[in-house]
């Protein structure tokens, strides 16, 4: 049976209906230029968005200099690392593992045991006892007098009994652990610290703080350097990044170097390469003419001339900087007025041949984000942050929307594959996946930045397919950046540094702190070995510790 909108319809003539048609069609012409004003007005209301996010940006930018504080980045992170299942606390089947209990884990490290009496009636049956585990955490200010006895010997000399080991300008090492530790693993500014303790009972100023926080590390400063060395001689690969700090009251960058077992962090005033360089020296202040010298000096485009003139000198060994500085003046290097700045390169080469004389790099990956100064060596980067340059793009219009979705879209897919790449690696699906990358950063969207920036990327192929050589290497430096967001917090916290030693002690301890995570070894009681807090559990040398992790890796 037909319906009635039906029969209304079979009962038109054919004029009627070819007036309706027309009718019809012509509401449609003007719903379709309708949706194409609005849609001309959405693109440049979007492209009146995009104009308003960036000058927004340059004025964050421009009161961030004017405070002397660095840019805050504009976008997220991309979350791709995320988005593949790279969650770190993903186990087996990508199932988040659960942690036992604190109660639990605290039955083997009762310290004290109290047995609290009741009061039953008469006829009671005994039926043992109820455990309950309490923890609690004892703070209280105490003040030794120590009557050290004197005598005389027979010859006339003076005999006065020592010390306790650690003490400190009058106070204990105890008192220097807990400052150390609510410092820099706590991030408490010395004014809160001092306001602290005299809550507790234990008056102190902040200066005197600051002497505790900063004096007498010798011995942390010496196993930091050790650790760095130690990392740097057996490690498969390092990650690397920097960021701005406050020395002096003058801009400087702290540079983080770390893989899984250990952190290092260097602040100077200067981040190029010859600065990177010479911190990857690792304590040594010395300047070689190797092989290895030369041929980095080659590569990075030396005149032969000067090569000729460095390697035909007998010297080879310098001890310091001045002594290379005075070498390179007595060949009148100094005053070649080359491209590429001659002492520049050759410094660079002196300095990576003193690198590669201690052992150190030999045959370790360094992995970035794409920064100039960190390209040395076996060079790898960063997929999260070749993705991010994709993602901050704005596009214009769908076309150039559709376009960005796509490319991201292919290269998180790719990137997922990488992973999955580098648990089961294969020869066949390297080659697979060169021949896929290919295909992905050569492909024309249409889209003129974009595929300037895929070619760019393309052309860095070998850096982003390292790990397709080197299967054990991250793909992304996430363990820089979190090791170096402890100097970020500090630096907001506490702001920057005066002295050396305040700079040496940031430094130090944020690396040790870090290092000692990565170890599973507790901060606390690690600074009480090394403090000489009585009682305080033996810790082997961190150096060594980082050598055995490497061993059993």
């Amino acid at each position: 049976m037909s319906s009635p909108a039906t029969v209304s319809l079979e009962k038109l003539s054919i004029a009627e209906l070819r007036d309706r048609v027309g009718g019809l069609v012509l509401a449609l012409d003007q719903l379709r230029a309708e949706h194409a004003a609005l849609q001309d007005r959405a693109e440049a209301q979007q492209a009146r968005l995009a104009a308003l996010q960036v000058e927004n940006q340059a004025l964050r930018d421009e009161v961030a200099r004017l405070k002397g504080l660095p840019p805050r980045p504009s976008l997220r992170p991309s979350g791709m690392e995320k988005a593949t299942g790279g969650s770190s606390g993903a186990g087996k089947g990508g199932k988040r593992s659960r942690r036992r209990r604190g109660a639990k884990r605290d039955r083997e490290a009762v310290t004290a045991e109290v047995v609290v009496k009741a009061a039953p009636p008469p006829g009671s049956r005994f039926k043992g006892y109820q455990d309950i585990l309490v923890r609690e955490l004892i703070l209280r200010a105490e003040v030794v007098r120590y009557r050290r006895e004197r005598w005389t010997t027979p010859s006339g000399a003076t005999v006065l009994a020592p010390l306790p080991a650690g003490l400190v300008g009058g106070f204990g090492p105890g008192l220097r652990r807990f400052l150390l530790v609510a410092h820099a693993q706590g991030q408490v500014t010395t004014e809160r610290l001092s306001a602290l303790l005299a809550g507790i009972g234990l008056e102190i100023s902040k200066r005197q703080v600051v002497r505790l926080l900063t004096s007498r590390l010798d011995d942390l400063i010496a196993e930091d350097q050790a650790v760095l060395q130690a990392g740097l001689a057996t490690a498969r690969w390092v990650t690397v990044d920097d960021t701005a700090a406050r020395h002096a009251r003058q801009d400087a960058f702290t540079t983080q170097i770390g893989d899984d077992r250990f952190t290092a962090f260097r602040t100077g005033a200067s981040k190029s390469r010859q600065a990177f360089l010479a911190r990857l020296r690792a304590g040594h202040d010395g300047y070689v003419l190797n092989e290895a010298a030369l041929a980095y000096m080659r590569e990075h485009g030396l005149a032969w001339p000067v090569i000729e003139r460095l390697a035909a000198h007998p010297t080879r060994v310098f001890a310091d900087e001045a002594a290379w500085t005075a070498h390179l003046a007595a060949l009148g290097i100094d005053r070649l007025a080359v491209t590429p700045d001659a002492v520049q390169i050759a410094t660079e080469g002196a300095l990576w041949g003193t690198i590669q004389a201690q052992g150190l790099l030999s045959d370790t990956v360094i992995v970035s984000d794409d920064a100039g100064q960190f390209r040395l060596g076996k060079h790898a980067l960063c997929w999260i942050h070749a993705e991010r340059l994709v993602h901050k793009l704005v596009p214009a219009n769908d076309q150039q929307r559709r376009a960005i979705e796509l490319t991201r879209d292919l290269i998180w897919w790719f990137y997922a594959d990488l992973k999955a790449w580098q648990r089961e690696p294969c020869p066949r699906r390297a080659a697979a996946l060169r021949a896929r990358f290919d295909r992905i950063f050569t492909r024309r969207s249409g889209y003129v930045v974009l595929d300037r920036l895929l070619a760019r990327q393309h052309r860095r192929k070998a850096e982003l397919l390292r790990v397709l050589e080197r299967p054990e290497i991250p793909l992304h430096t996430n363990g820089s950046e979190n090791d170096i967001r402890a100097c970020v917090t500090k630096r907001k916290v506490s702001g920057g540094t005066m002295s050396e030693g305040g700079r040496m002690a940031r430094d130090v301890l944020l690396g040790l702190m870090k290092t000692c995570r990565k170890l599973g070894v507790s901060f606390f009681r690690y600074l009480g070995d090394r403090l000489r807090v009585p009682g305080a559990e033996p810790i082997p040398p961190l150096a060594d510790l980082v050598r055995q992790a490497a061993a059993t890796a």
